[in-house]
C-alpha cells in the first residue's frame, strides 16, 4: 500500500497542478499521511529550478498548516483520531511516558521532528494532547520546516541532477545519519 502511495505522489509532482498537490500531501503528511512531501520536491525543483524558492514556501506552508491541524486532532479528537494514528505509527507504548518529556523540552522535540525523517505527524498530535503552548509549537515548526524545505529547494536549485543521483545512491546512509542526529539531539537536550 505505502509503495502505491508513494508511486502515486511521484505522478503528482509531474502533474499540470502539481504545486496544489504539493500543498495538499505537506499538509496531510503533517497530520495523517504516511508519504513526505520531499518526494516531490526533488522532481518539481529539478524540473523548474526557477520555482525552487516558491516550491519550498508552499511546501513550508502547507506543512505547518497540517501540523496545527495534527495539533488539532491531538488537542481535541486524541481519543477517537489520535490514539489510532500514534497506534498505526506504532508508537502508542511509549506515547504516555514520552508526556513528561515533552511538556518540559516540547518546543526542541517539534523543531528535531520538523528537521528530521521523523514521523512529523506524531509530535503533531503529541504537541496537542500535551497541550504545548501553541505559538511556541508553530514557531519551531515554521523554523524547522522552513529551514529542511528551503535547504533541500537550494540544494536541488544549486546542484541539480547530481544531488538527486547523490540521494538516491546514499538514501540509507542518509536516513541513518538523520536517526543519529535526532536521537543526539534528544540526548543533548536531557544533557543541558
Amino acid at each position: 500500500m505505502i509503495k502505491r502511495l508513494y508511486d502515486r505522489v511521484i505522478d503528482l509532482a509531474a502533474h499540470p497542478q502539481a504545486i496544489w498537490w504539493l500543498a495538499l500531501v505537506s499538509f496531510a503528511e503533517s497530520s495523517v499521511f504516511p508519504i513526505p512531501p520531499d518526494v516531490m520536491i526533488v522532481p518539481m525543483v529539478l524540473s523548474d529550478r526557477a520555482a525552487a524558492w516558491r516550491v519550498a514556501a508552499v511546501c513550508t506552508v502547507a506543512s505547518v498548516a497540517g501540523g496545527l491541524a495534527g495539533y488539532a486532532i491531538g488537542y481535541f479528537f486524541y481519543d477517537a483520531i489520535g490514539a489510532r494514528i500514534v497506534v498505526i505509527y506504532g508508537y502508542a507504548d511509549k506515547f504516555q511516558e514520552f508526556g513528561s518529556t515533552y511538556t518540559a523540552y516540547g518546543g526542541w522535540i517539534v523543531a528535531m521532528a520538523g528537521l528530521t525523517p521523523f514521523p512529523y505527524k506524531v509530535i503533531t498530535i503529541a504537541s496537542g494532547v500535551f497541550a504545548l503552548d501553541p505559538v511556541i509549537f508553530t514557531v519551531a515548526s515554521v523554523l524547522s520546516r522552513g529551514v529542511r524545505f528551503f535547504a533541500e529547494a537550494t540544494l536541488l536549485w544549486k546542484f541539480g541532477p547530481p544531488i538527486r543521483s547523490f540521494v538516491e545512491k546514499r538514501l540509507e546512509f542518509l536516513s541513518v545519519v538523520f536517526v543519529v542526529m535526532l536521537f543526539g539531539g534528544f540526548l543533548l537536550i536531557k544533557l543541558l
